[in-house]
């Protein structure tokens, strides 16, 4: 029998957790794009409003959850953690296998997560539309979610073959109010330049990025709303790693693995930053993010500074790096066809504190559909390098006839992107 653990709505966490504040360094400064010196917070106040600027560069351990974000979170959250009992039996493995399944949130992913944070900031700012990129979609409609909940404008630049791969994802924005568009596009001036270039190019998430700021910094209205690699969307995603935690310890458990998906980082970080102090205080446990072979920034990644976007508009970032001008293949996890990754996951990497893999996009797929067969969840195409993996080490544990508490984060459900599983 499945074991599920939930926890009731008054055991949420009430704050999000801040590993800045815990870490033995410094993360390296972000840098003015035109300058080359470290960019003061006052300069990103164009694409971001106060609140969000203060928490890209706070150090405080603890960071209250507002009262009306709390209020939306308790609509789907917390979210189950679930013990894979078929596939353990199905491996034959000594391993405990635990998922966290975020695909409970309204739109499916973990991005609610920041979205609502991000919208409930930038409406007591006064902002009136936001403006964003999306790779497979799940960002974007999570926008276009928190947008409809307070009361906002959202246009979303999807990147061009995941719009074309994926059409539920842009229906779903359009539910919610939002307005969705392919990139590159023939509304920014970058779009345009691209597209005379080359009219058939798939995009990719740098592109798209390039766009939505292209327009956010020409309205003084309009905010930029951006699904992962900054510090504050890694910090709202925390509750997916604090709610772990609560949930283990109602079983006794205390997990030896925890992994999780990587593209820019948002919900890999969402679920072992709140691990690290343990990491950091010598304790038996690994850290593992895993992300396809085809846009493999941490493991085939440069560490330097590098641009957030194709165009280089963004800040340049101390991270493991492709290149900005990397254009991904055109792989089912288009939330993963990023050629970069958060400061904080590259500076984690970088001192040891966590481990990366990569893995081929036909192996993977075979484990979600097995997952899908045994557990019942279709996984989102992202979610499932993090089950590939998982499995990989419950496979290791029966070589080894070790006993390993196995944890990782099902940030999605596939139910939009089934036709990625046929093709």
């Amino acid at each position: 029998m499945r074991v599920r653990v939930d926890l009731k709505v008054e055991e949420m966490p009430k704050y999000w957790y801040n590993v800045l504040a815990d870490l033995p360094f410094k993360l390296d400064p972000p840098l003015d794009p035109r300058t080359k010196q470290p960019i003061s917070p006052q300069a990103l106040s164009a694409i971001f409003p106060e609140a969000l600027i203060e928490q890209e560069v706070s150090e405080k351990r603890e960071i209250p959850i507002p009262e009306p974000v709390l209020r939306e979170y308790a609509v789907f959250r917390p979210t189950p953690l679930y013990r894979a009992t078929y596939l353990e039996e199905y491996l034959q493995t000594p391993a405990r296998i635990y998922y966290k399944y975020e695909g409970a949130s309204p739109t499916g992913s973990h991005k609610t997560n920041t979205a609502l944070a991000q919208a409930y900031y930038n409406k007591i700012s006064g902002t009136k539309r936001l403006v964003t990129e999306t790779g497979a979609g799940q960002w974007g409609s999570a926008l276009c979610y928190a947008g409809a909940k307070f009361g906002l404008t959202v246009n979303v630049f999807m990147v061009r073959i995941s719009y074309e791969q994926k059409p539920m994802r842009k229906y779903l924005m359009k539910l919610f109010g939002g307005d969705v568009v392919p990139s590159p596009s023939d509304r920014t001036n970058f779009g345009r330049s691209l597209l005379e270039k080359n009219g058939d190019m798939p995009g990719s998430l740098g592109i798209a990025i390039s766009e939505a700021i292209e327009v956010a910094v020409s309205d003084p209205g309009t905010k930029y709303s951006l699904g992962s690699v900054l510090n504050h969307v890694l910090l709202h995603q925390t509750v997916i790693g604090l709610e772990i935690k609560k949930q283990l310890a109602l079983l006794n458990e205390t997990p030896t693995i925890v992994l999780g998906c990587h593209g820019g980082g948002s919900n890999f970080a969402g679920t072992i930053l709140p691990f690290v102090p343990d990491k950091l205080a010598g304790k038996n446990i690994r850290l593992i993010a895993c992300e396809p072979t085809a846009c493999p920034s941490l493991t085939k990644g440069r560490y330097e500074y590098d641009y957030g976007d194709t165009a280089g508009m963004t800040p340049l970032l101390k991270m493991y790096t492709l290149g900005k001008d990397f254009i991904p293949p055109k792989i089912h996890a288009g939330g993963l066809r990023y050629h970069g990754a958060a400061p904080i996951v590259s500076r984690l990497l970088k001192e040891g504190l966590i481990e990366a893999v990569a893995f081929d996009q036909e192996e993977v797929f075979n484990a979600a559909r097995l997952f899908a067969k045994l557990e019942g969840i279709v996984p989102a195409p992202e979610s499932s390098y993090a089950i590939y993996g998982a499995i990989k080490e419950a496979l290791r544990a029966k070589e080894e006839k070790k006993e390993e508490v196995i944890v990782f984060n099902l940030s999605g459900h596939g139910l939009f992107d089934l036709i990625a599983y046929v093709s």
